[in-house]
């Protein structure tokens, strides 16, 4: 019988406020608007090493430095092709298949290396920022990393990230 064991971490201040809109494939959106957002973070290993899984005291403050990074943020899916994006000195001017026409300060924007800002992506990104950051830090890789982002109360997408991935 194989033995996984695991860890879940969901702490209060695993949240960010942000906001978005969804582009859709008939090139539409949805209108600019916001989320509370909540994090969860499960990370599976085979063994333990040194009786743990990884340590809380390590994993809580790259959670919480993720999170802190995505707050107050405009979020824009820099990977999607409906979706231009123009550098303009200290502002983001932003056009979507619509014509809709955004001029943002950068300091207001987080262009995101997704296709979509839907909490599904975004909890990819997530799973990946936390997988590169253990990894950088202390040199371990969860053979499983589940992430959960709630956008609204009982409402959340979750992504799990396999070592093989």
């Amino acid at each position: 019988m194989k033995t996984t064991f695991s860890i879940r971490v969901y702490k209060q201040y695993f949240n960010f406020a942000s906001s978005h809109f969804m582009l859709f494939k008939d090139g539409s959106r949805e209108p600019l608007h916001g989320h509370n957002y909540r994090v969860q973070v499960k990370g599976n290993a085979p063994e333990l090493d040194d009786d743990m899984v990884f340590d809380f005291l390590n994993i809580k403050p790259i959670v919480r430095n993720i999170c802190d990074r995505l707050d107050h943020k405009l979020l824009i899916p820099k990977l999607n092709s409906s979706l231009i994006i123009e550098d303009k000195n200290t502002n983001y001017n932003i056009i979507t298949k619509d014509e809709s026409f955004f001029s943002i300060p950068k300091s207001d924007v987080l262009l995101l290396p997704i296709e979509n800002t839907s909490a599904e992506r975004i909890a990819v990104y997530i799973a990946n920022e936390i997988k590169n950051d253990v990894l950088a830090q202390y040199n371990f890789e969860f053979n499983e990393l589940e992430i959960e982002v709630e956008e609204t109360p009982g409402q959340s997408a979750v992504y799990v990230l396999t070592k093989s991935n």
